[in-house]
């Protein structure tokens, strides 16, 4: 089997790390901050001193961590893995970025014939824990047949979508979808609210036509719960978002859609709610509407 170094171990990678322990793999793992790191060790990782200490033991490193920049540091810069990786490795980054610099970053390691994929995820943290991500891959079609007895550890759902930086895109694509649906879960509901209907049997009458979605099903009976426990802090959905924009920008396509959602998670965030789910929409809607008592 692979030897798999893993990089980042935040709420999603830490029990990503751990379901590949699980299936036999032998893993190393290196994280910024300690506790992650002795918690995994406990379950038989080996811990790591940095990137570049980790690339030098493994076969395949795989990334998830929160933003752009991390990545590059992480590949790209001071005793990072750019240092130790040998020709024949595997780089598999699941974290959601820039589709530019997965490319660039497939550019470098090639140059080192080491192989690259971006493959990012969606299924919250439920779906890390279950193994059950969905998983879009941008890159080489060797390199995805190597990695895909991997990722099935990780996941259900895993297209190759195509070239380097194509996962990426499609990431982007996934979050317009969620973050618009989530935010026409909360219209849906507080305007059931306000009327004086029963929003729990709206939604129930909204599951059986076209409305129907996962994010009404899941979500929605999460927003009646007022349970906006992260399975995805806003602070990295709101980062997501930018991505999106930023890559329409690139792309010359008007995204006014999901650029409509973005004052909105900024406004939770103004209010000290990035750590909470998106979810928490449905209160700033509440009171919005003047239904805050």
């Amino acid at each position: 089997m692979e030897r798999i170094g893993f990089i980042g171990l935040g709420l999603m990678g830490q029990p990503m790390a751990g379901n590949l322990l699980k299936a036999g793999y032998a893993v190393t793992v290196f994280n910024r901050s300690r506790p992650a790191m002795v918690a995994l060790a406990a379950q038989g990782a080996t811990v790591a001193g940095s990137p570049a200490d980790l690339a030098s033991q493994v076969d395949v490193v795989i990334s998830c961590v929160s933003d752009s920049p991390d990545v590059e540091a992480i590949v790209l810069g001071e005793s990072g893995i750019v240092e130790t990786v040998r020709s024949g490795m595997l780089y598999i980054d699941m974290s959601t970025i820039a589709a530019s610099v997965s490319r660039k970053i497939y550019d470098v390691l090639q140059a080192k014939g080491v192989s690259a994929l971006d493959a990012p995820v969606s299924g919250g943290d439920i779906g890390a824990q279950n193994g059950t991500l969905a998983i879009m891959v941008g890159g080489d079609e060797p390199a995805f047949d190597r990695a895909l007895p991997i990722l099935e550890v990780m996941g259900q759902n895993i297209v190759h979508i195509g070239d380097a930086g194509a996962g990426q895109v499609t990431k982007a694509c996934n979050q317009i979808v969620v973050a618009m649906t989530v935010q026409a879960v909360a219209e849906a509901l507080t305007l059931a609210k306000k009327s004086g209907v029963d929003a729990a049997k709206v939604r129930a009458a909204l599951l059986g036509g076209f409305a129907q979605s996962r994010v009404l099903d899941v979500h929605g009976a999460k927003m009646l719960d007022g349970n906006f426990a992260p399975g995805f802090k806003l602070d990295l959905f709101r980062k997501d978002m930018n991505l999106v924009q930023q890559t329409g920008r690139e792309m010359g396509v008007p995204l006014m859609g999901s650029g409509g959602v973005v004052p909105l998670m900024d406004a939770l965030v103004a209010q000290g709610k990035g750590d909470l789910d998106f979810l928490a929409v449905l209160g700033l809607y509440e009171n919005l509407s003047d239904m805050s008592g």
